[in-house]
């Protein structure tokens, strides 16, 4: 049997559908059957934030700590337990090897991809290859995939949805970077279905904010979006007219953010310390992870202020005794490190105005978004490139999840007469004779798509050929993202050339590629969703669902331990108290069994082995003790009749103070006269 591989030569081209045309799309939500609220995720490289429709506006929702905006961070702690959000965050120091972060940073990566490789020699945590090849992280001995850790944080935004809303939320609009190839959007989604969420659309993070900044705009607006998060960098160049927001074209660096200007600064200052007091700090978790923290709050500062001090005490010790590290560092110096980041920005803006045919004069707004658009560098080198002052009228931190909540509204059908026309980041083919990649889709082509080219076998007597599917903009395969592969058997045996096969890709809304081939002579096709040749399997995402829900069962248990422990310490407070009061109306067996209970509720508060149920019968038990005190009074009631007329009795002696107090308005003003009188 000949011919695997790269056995296909092109014979000719047809576009098999063009949805291109407006007509082509639906403005309502129909399609998607939306039930119920729809929410709009940002899930960030750094940073998630999540918003929902109110009326006919997007409002971003505060959660449980009353931040609008999540550390995308989770965190294993050494009793298993896990830390989502600002509580991970703040444990990173003491727990830096089981702290995670920046996973965005690997979704749909390979363990080999050299981004990887940079991330495992900067990561305090363990980035490890899975049995697929896909980049994966480990903590406590346990291997995670990104798209897990990711459905961690998804869940946090649920739940913060959840609670503000009063129900329970399934249905959500996640965004991406515009420049996420078709594994990495999978791999977002999956993380999603993990989250027990249904992803009704993906849509690009420049997209999205274009939508929460453009709704109540002006039509015939040409915006630029320039997206510079915690991980990943983005610009698009969008049109809006008449509610319809068509994305002209779209580029950026899925490795390029905030974390990597925090590492140039974390390393300079490793440098700086190894410089002045001959110690390495590198070599040591805690200080590094301390480092990690300060440089990103210089970072921070430094975007408001011309200069920031650094000072992290006892940050090591030599034989003379503790080291400090004292430092102080402009806004000038910090630009000087990370000039050539900013830079980078440059290239993929070029790129994009020429990939949507604009010249910098034709665009009427730019668009800041992503935190790191607050650094005055990054807004210096957008407003020297664009001619004109960035805008200022949205939050770079939220627009993007605000945008989201529109599509949602949307999809739903509260939001009318908006549609959003979006594109293809990097162009999609495949391999074929001689490795060459042969494009069927090029790159900012609208979505939805499906296109079509006719191919032939490369051999005599070829009964198979392996499609082998790929991504990217280079004129060899062998340069490009391969996505997956798969085969077509059955063709009758023919001299090289003379069979048909026809290979369709089909690209969703959600800019997720179908891929289809079929042999015209027998009828027979193969088709697949194109599942990265690592990815996530059905099977593996229904075990992380699983696993997902016992984290979320154990959290539960958790939480009802910590209510019970607080419960018992109240109740031992109140009992000790009441014992106190009332200790001369009970007899000493009764004491005694009061004084057990509390003993034993005292001892269940500060136990970190009992379960919650346990803690449960011992608020029980506490509870009936103490409710012997009550019916002790009760049952003998004339002892407190008789003490409270004994003290009547003893105030009357003392020449009538309480008959004083009672003597009403009219009898204290005829007393008065009658003073007057005399």
């Amino acid at each position: 049997m000949a011919g695997r591989g790269s056995s296909l030569v092109r014979t000719q081209w047809r576009n098999l559908v063009s949805c291109n045309a407006r007509r082509g799309l639906s403005t309502g939500a129909a399609s998607d059957g939306a039930a119920g609220q729809v929410i709009g995720i940002d899930l960030g490289t750094t940073n998630s934030c999540v918003a929902v429709m109110q009326g006919k506006s997007a409002r971003v929702i505060e959660n449980a700590e009353g931040q609008r905006t999540t550390p995308s961070v989770v965190a294993f702690a050494p009793d298993g337990e896990m830390l989502v959000g600002a509580p991970a965050k703040r444990q990173a120091i003491t727990n830096s090897e089981n702290t995670l972060f920046a996973i965005k940073r690997l979704i749909g990566h390979r363990f080999t991809d050299p981004e990887t490789q940079k991330d495992v020699k900067t990561m305090p945590f363990k980035i490890v290859p899975a049995d697929n090849g896909d980049a994966w992280v480990e903590a406590n001995g346990q291997k995670y995939s990104p798209s897990q850790i990711g459905a961690f944080v998804l869940s946090k935004m649920k739940k913060t949805a959840e609670d503000f809303l009063g129900q329970n939320v399934t249905n959500a609009v996640v965004t991406v970077p515009a420049y996420f190839n078709d594994a990495q959007r999978q791999a977002t989604k999956d993380a999603g279905q993990i989250a027990g969420l249904n992803v009704m659309r993906i849509i690009n993070e420049p997209t999205a904010a274009a939508l929460a900044y453009g709704m109540d705009e002006a039509d015939g607006k040409v915006i630029a979006v320039y997206d510079l998060g915690g991980g990943t960098f983005d610009v698009s160049i969008l049109e809006i007219s008449g509610g319809v927001f068509e994305v002209k074209s779209t580029n950026g660096d899925t490795h390029l953010g905030g974390e990597d200007f925090d590492q140039r600064l974390l390393e300079f200052l490793i440098t700086e310390f190894k410089r002045d007091k001959s110690i390495d700090l590198s070599r040591d978790k805690l200080a590094l992870q301390r480092l990690r923290e300060a440089a990103e709050r210089a970072k921070i500062e430094l975007s408001s202020t011309p200069q920031t001090e650094i000072n992290l005490p006892f940050i090591s010790a030599d034989q003379s005794g503790p080291v400090h590290l004292n430092m102080k560092l402009t806004r000038a110096k910090f630009q000087d490190l990370v000039g050539d980041l900013v830079h980078r920005t440059l290239g993929p803006m070029k790129s994009c105005l020429r990939d949507a045919s604009i010249k910098v004069a034709d665009v009427t707004e730019v668009l800041l978004v992503g935190g790191m658009t607050r650094m005055p560098a990054v807004q210096e080198t957008v407003k020297e490139f664009f001619k004109k002052a960035p805008s200022k009228g949205v939050n770079p931190d939220e627009v993007v999840a605000m945008g989201a909540a529109i599509q949602g509204g949307v999809l739903r059908g509260d939001v009318k007469d908006i549609l959003l026309l979006d594109v293809t980041p990097l162009s999609l083919g495949i391999e074929t004779l001689g490795g060459v990649f042969t494009r069927l889709i090029n790159r900012n082509t609208t979505i939805p798509t499906k296109k079509g080219q006719t191919f032939s076998t490369a051999a005599d007597g070829q009964t198979q050929v392996g499609i082998k599917v790929l991504q990217g903009e280079r004129e060899m395969a062998a340069d490009n993202k391969i996505l997956g592969q798969f085969d077509l058997i059955g063709i009758p045996p023919a001299p090289r050339g003379t069979p048909q096969i026809e290979v369709s890709f089909d690209i969703d809304a959600n800019g997720i590629m179908h891929v289809s081939a079929k042999d015209k002579a027998t009828g027979k096709e193969q088709s697949i969703r194109i599942q990265s040749s690592g990815g996530l399997s059905e099977s593996d995402i229904q075990e992380m669902v699983r696993n997902a829900e016992s984290y979320a069962e154990e959290d539960k248990k958790r939480r009802e331990k910590v209510e019970h422990r607080n419960t018992l310490e109240n109740l031992v407070y109140q009992a000790e108290k009441s014992l106190k009061d009332y200790r001369d109306k009970l007899n000493a067996e009764q004491i005694e069994k009061i004084e057990v209970a509390i003993s034993e509720a005292r001892d269940a508060s500060k136990s970190e082995t009992m379960s919650g149920e346990e803690m449960k019968e011992k608020i029980t038990q506490l509870e009936q003790a103490v409710m012997i005190i009550g019916a002790n009074m009760y049952k003998n009631p004339g002892n407190v009749d008789k003490e409270a007329s004994a003290s009547a009795q003893a105030g009357a002696q003392k020449g009538g103070a309480q008959d004083a107090e009672f003597m009403d308005a009219e009898d204290m003003s005829d007393k008065k006269k009658d003073e007057s009188k005399n």
